[in-house]
């Protein structure tokens, strides 16, 4: 396992310990940790790393009273890019976010305050997704006279449906509390710290098998955008290895063998 404090970063502060559970903090609270393109090639390189460095689990959460508050309108009006600028940059967004959801590292994302716009975005690409109270979830590109550009029309509407992404990006709906969880943008919904309930989602996570925790954070989203005929085909395969690695015949041993904990409702 390597040292996950050696990254050099501006906008992200990365810690780990020895559980092989690692924090990534957005660190730009003066600006409601909005994401400029300097935080975008941050997310990359960190994401790209961080499953070849052996992190088990990954807690994303922010400095400040707001998770995110989406694409940094200031540097973006005064950059005045041209549209193909735009598009490169989007596409550096897809690169940041496809690590995350696509890089077989469980990440567990602690919100609060404003998770807007490109923020939904990024929270979108976690695998798990705790809100407070305080948590609100919009996407006024709308109003704003913009669109998406980091994959909500494809994360953000696969968790809402589309009805319910056009309305938001149309009208400037703003989701929290149990409406937000109801709707799924989030998993968990509580009155306490969303950092301490993360960590403990991590560290649970963390606890299984590396293997199995890779086919479930990257081989279900591959398996999403086949056909059902392809995605039976690659769950099979994926099952074969997966259920036959030597971690799993020590977990199914201690089923047979009463040690195991069981699967209860409390």
């Amino acid at each position: 396992m390597q040292d996950f404090n050696a990254f050099t970063l501006e906008n992200l502060t990365v810690s780990g310990d020895d559980s092989g559970v690692v924090q990534v903090v957005l660190s730009r609270p003066a600006k409601r940790n909005a994401l400029n393109a300097d935080t975008i090639e941050e997310l990359i390189e960190v994401f790209s790393k961080l499953p070849r460095m052996g992190a088990r689990a990954v807690v994303l959460r922010a400095e400040g009273d707001h998770f995110c508050a989406g694409l940094d309108l200031v540097e973006h009006h005064v950059e005045d890019r041209r549209p193909e600028d735009f598009m490169h940059l989007c596409l550096r967004w897809h690169e940041a976010f496809n690590k995350m959801e696509y890089g077989g590292v469980p990440i567990i994302a602690a919100l609060k305050g404003a998770v807007v716009g490109g923020g939904l975005e990024l929270a979108s690409s976690a695998h798990v997704r705790v809100a407070d109270q305080s948590t609100y979830f919009a996407l006024p590109e709308g109003q704003r006279g913009l669109f998406t550009g980091g994959g909500a029309t494809i994360r953000v509407a696969d968790l809402v449906g589309k009805a319910r992404m056009i309305d938001m990006m149309l009208t400037g709906r703003v989701y929290k509390q149990k409406e937000a969880m109801d709707v799924g943008l989030c998993q968990y919904l509580i009155d306490g710290n969303t950092d301490d309930k993360a960590m403990e989602l991590a560290h649970l996570a963390a606890q299984n098998p590396a293997l199995s925790n890779f086919a479930i954070c990257s081989g279900i989203s591959h398996m999403q955008n086949m056909s059902a005929l392809d995605a039976a085909y690659s769950e099979s395969v994926l099952a074969g290895i997966v259920n036959t690695q030597p971690a799993s015949r020590e977990r199914l041993e201690a089923f047979a063998n009463k040690t195991a904990a069981r699967v209860r409702p409390d």
